[in-house]
């Protein structure tokens, strides 16, 4: 079950003054302008706006794969900004499930092989196949890449990010090759990962009426939160049978 969200409970994730640069002087880009923002345990937080904007840079400062120019960024209240590079990879490999536009998928692996190849080096994985399952592959286990669409393709990648039972699931464009049916699906596989495992996510993309599955959206542009909205009838909107 999703947890509960309660003004007690810590933030997953705090960010306060958030900039990045790159580049210098009069050439320099600003991807990020004074962004701050708490992302409770448990939510499913979509981010939105138009390309350059600054969603990509967020999500991987979010997943330390990048480092604010100025700024803090905190995971469950430690600064994650003053963690040296060996701390920083513990943290993304402990804590943070990728989940990126292209599958990258091992072609000669089946999809269960692919998912155990995170789950060989984890601390506390969940079986290939309960992960294939809770994306709704439980019949495609022994299929390699070139057998599955690009929407089961997507959904395996999916699977192979939360085999670690990660506490951060993040979500780049993970629908943008897709169409829009297979991308609901893909999305919908998302959320009830989110919903029965409680993992917090930050899913970037273009399509605005995935908002729906969403408890918040936000939206960027030119950097900065220009807009944020609840969405206090999620539960609701968003149940999905499988």
């Amino acid at each position: 079950m999703q947890q509960a969200h309660t003004a007690e409970a810590p933030p997953a994730l705090q960010a306060w003054a958030l900039c990045k640069s790159y580049g210098k002087g009069a050439v320099a880009v600003h991807a990020l302008r004074d962004v701050g923002l708490e992302i409770p345990e448990g939510e499913l937080l979509v981010l939105l706006g138009p390309s350059g904007s600054g969603k990509s840079t967020l999500l991987n400062i979010l997943g330390g794969l990048d480092r604010p120019t100025s700024g803090g960024i905190a995971f469950r209240g430690q600064d994650l900004t003053a963690l040296d590079e060996a701390a920083l990879t513990r943290y993304r490999r402990d804590n943070v499930g990728f989940v990126f536009q292209f599958y990258n998928l091992i072609p000669s692996l089946t999809a269960r092989e692919n998912v155990a190849l995170v789950t060989e080096i984890a601390h506390d994985p969940m079986p290939p196949e309960e992960a294939l399952a809770l994306v709704g592959l439980a019949e495609r286990l022994d299929h390699f890449p070139a057998q599955l669409s690009g929407g089961e393709q997507q959904r395996v990648a999916i699977a192979r990010a939360i085999a670690k039972r990660p506490n951060l699931l993040l979500c780049d464009e993970t629908t943008g090759a897709l169409d829009s049916k297979t991308g609901i699906l893909v999305l919908q596989a998302i959320e009830r990962v989110n919903a029965e495992i409680g993992t917090t996510t930050a899913l970037i993309t273009h399509n605005a009426p995935i908002a729906a599955l969403a408890d918040r959206v936000i939206a960027l542009a030119d950097g900065r939160i220009c807009d944020v909205r609840h969405n206090p009838v999620r539960a609701a909107a968003a149940s999905i049978t499988w």
